[in-house]
């Protein structure tokens, strides 16, 4: 019978004895992990700590680079025992820093033990303390199994990590394997930074598909699904990723890891999102994306997005982000750098290697310039908010999202970057571009991983060596200031506006098809989540005039059943002045009829031609590469 402890004491490479593990004051930390049982959801660990004796403090990860916020799931560490010369050593929590642990070490203890289970969460929601693990595959990020003794910058503490799968499990991680047995898999040992920034996506099925060498470092994709039937990426997406990593080359010339791989998670019952790492990204999408256009066409930007981040947030990164440790606090002013940069690259670069069509991109911006300016928190809040106060906003309810702006800094970040760009390609007659400024500013020579952190004025000191502008009020005015109105100068001097009319958004409707949900701000006023739910609402629109609120769930439309559809053609009838939309929504234990006075048709955004001025988005856009 499996059991904790049969686990741990096998699990010991090559029969070592506990003894033989005794560690000098400057040897390795050694982490041990069970990830036998990772279907059923726990982790074992084991963790040999050199140490002196005298008082010690063990931290578990708080502060998680790419997360921006204090999200080590310290809730889900479990069954912590402490032992010294095989005597259990007694420890209290810190009645104020809830994720550190305190201990004494006795005399003539030359090493800690740390035994520990870590149980995966079963939430969907959130990043990668959410749901982690299904029957047939698993995520490891090693900062939620593990713990760290004070004091000590992430960069000066060697881990020599050892895990175990469950029989027959494939794994990818950009960790180097130094042995691999039936005792389980050694890795090269590493400081806890590269540690912390090299999760391991497992499973039973498991496809390693290689997407092209540059300067002799190795790209790859290391699909994990829960079926063998999710794995089966298209040709023509695989030429696409070969050419993002040509594009990535082209843009930055050069590339500061030793190899990448994208960890490619397919499956409905983890969470889904993409974090970023500096030679790997842990990227997760419904287990049908591959056979599904929607959910294709939704996660297009996905790794492209995650791979900019290695150059932009891995490489470069905002001083405030920038933390030695995981106990320090990270500040989040320059996000909309960091994610807002990388979110208009996500975009541009989904565009240039093919996962995205010139139809496809302007759809894409036209709906988050309608989703910006209906963002009424705009008018009290500036967008520098959102970024410091990203910590708080990232698990902010969904409902009153326009009132209370969300991560703006992403979408909003599409817009305000493609202005830069257009102002650069304006200002120079066209010579330069943010391309220049990208290579300048992220690329620089090859290198292994490293960190160069930056404050606002490097980032305008670069901007003037390419296109002299005032890019101090440019940034005060559009994110320093509150501003009523999105930023569309970009849209507008790259040769579009946005328009209005009674056919859908293509991207809009992947999104709604592949959430199962439905927008009616620009009409009514509210949006829908799965089921009718009220997700969000737009004071003094007709939903909030008549009533309407968040919380409440849309039972019928004009005496019918409530569906997506049977709200679009309430709408369109509604256009006869004398009707109005009536909505029974249940309300707590209550049901309500709301009369709604709306008579302006379906509203759908969109780019159109403004011929009058050159089409640079559609030059931004195209191939750099050859491909």
């Amino acid at each position: 019978m499996f059991t904790k402890k049969t686990a741990l004491a096998t699990f010991c490479l090559a029969g070592m004895s506990l003894q033989s593990l005794a560690q000098a004051p400057n040897a390795p930390i050694k982490l041990y992990l069970d990830a036998r049982q990772a279907s059923q959801k726990m982790l074992h660990g084991r963790l040999i700590l050199p140490v002196k004796p005298g008082d010690l403090t063990l931290l578990y990860p708080k502060w998680i680079p790419g997360e921006h916020g204090p999200t080590g799931p310290i809730l889900n560490l479990t069954g912590l025992k402490l032992t010294a010369n095989g005597k259990m050593i007694p420890w209290e929590r810190d009645p104020v820093e809830m994720f550190a642990v305190r201990c004494k070490v006795p005399a003539g203890a030359a090493e800690i033990v740390a035994t520990y289970d870590f149980l995966y969460s079963g939430n969907t929601d959130g990043f990668s303390s959410g749901a982690s693990a299904t029957s047939q595959l698993a995520v490891i990020s090693w900062n939620q199994a593990l713990l760290y003794p004070g004091g000590n910058k992430s960069d000066d503490l060697k881990y020599e990590a050892h895990l175990m799968l469950p029989e027959g499990w494939k794994y990818g991680t950009a960790l180097q394997t130094t042995t691999e047995s039936a005792e389980g898999i050694a890795f090269k040992p590493v400081s806890l930074t590269t540690l912390v920034d090299s999760p391991v996506a497992a499973g039973v099925h498991f496809r390693k598909i290689p997407i092209g060498d540059d300067d002799g470092k190795k790209h790859e994709i290391d699909l994990i699904g829960d079926s063998e039937a999710s794995l089966g990426m298209p040709d023509g997406m695989i030429a696409s990723y070969k050419q993002l990593v040509k594009e990535t080359g082209v843009l930055f010339g050069a590339r500061h890891y030793g190899q990448y791989k994208f960890l490619f998670t397919l499956s409905d019952h983890v969470a889904s999102f993409g974090l970023e790492h500096h030679e790997s990204s842990d990227d997760r999408v419904g287990e049908k994306t591959f056979t599904d256009e929607s959910k294709r066409k939704n996660s297009a930007s996905l790794l492209p997005h995650e791979f900019f981040h290695s150059w932009n947030g891995k490489y470069r990164r905002p001083a405030g982000l920038a933390t030695s440790s995981y106990d320090q606090p990270m500040k989040g002013e320059l996000l909309w750098v960091y994610e807002g940069l990388t979110d208009y690259y996500g975009e541009v670069l989904a565009s240039r290697c093919g996962l995205y069509t010139p139809a496809d991109i302007r759809e894409r911006f036209a709906s988050v310039a309608s989703d910006m300016e209906n963002a009424v928190g705009r008018k009290w809040r500036p967008l520098a908010d959102t970024a410091v106060a990203a910590q708080l906003l990232y698990s902010a309810p969904r409902e009153w999202q326009a009132v209370r702006r969300g991560t703006d800094f992403y979408s909003e970040g599409d817009l305000l970057w493609l202005e830069v760009d257009t102002i650069i390609r304006q200002k120079t007659e066209g010579k330069s571009s943010l391309d220049d400024f990208c290579r300048a500013f992220h690329g620089g020579k090859n290198s292994l991983p490293l960190v160069k952190s930056y404050v606002l004025n490097d980032i305008v000191t670069d901007l003037n060596r390419i296109a002299p502008y005032d890019w101090s009020g440019f940034f005060k005015s559009r994110v320093y200031d509150v501003n009523p109105h999105a930023p569309l100068g970009g849209i507008e001097n790259s040769g579009w506006k946005l328009v209005f009319n009674e056919i859908p958004n293509e991207y809009d409707k992947s999104g709604e098809d592949s959430n199962k949900s439905a927008s009616f701000i620009t009409t009514l006023g509210f949006s829908v989540s799965e089921n009718g739910n009220v997700s969000d609402l737009l004071p003094g629109s007709p939903a909030a005039l008549a009533g309407v609120s968040p919380g409440q769930k849309v039972i019928a439309v004009n005496g019918k059943k409530y569906s997506a559809e049977g709200m679009k053609d309430a709408v369109t009838a509604a256009k006869t002045p004398s009707v109005n939309i009536e909505v029974l929504a249940e309300d707590g234990d209550n049901y309500r009829t709301f009369k709604l006075d709306y008579h302006g048709g379906l509203r759908y955004p969109h780019l159109e031609r403004d011929t009058s001025k050159p089409d640079l988005l559609t030059e931004i856009m195209k191939a750099h590469a050859k491909r």
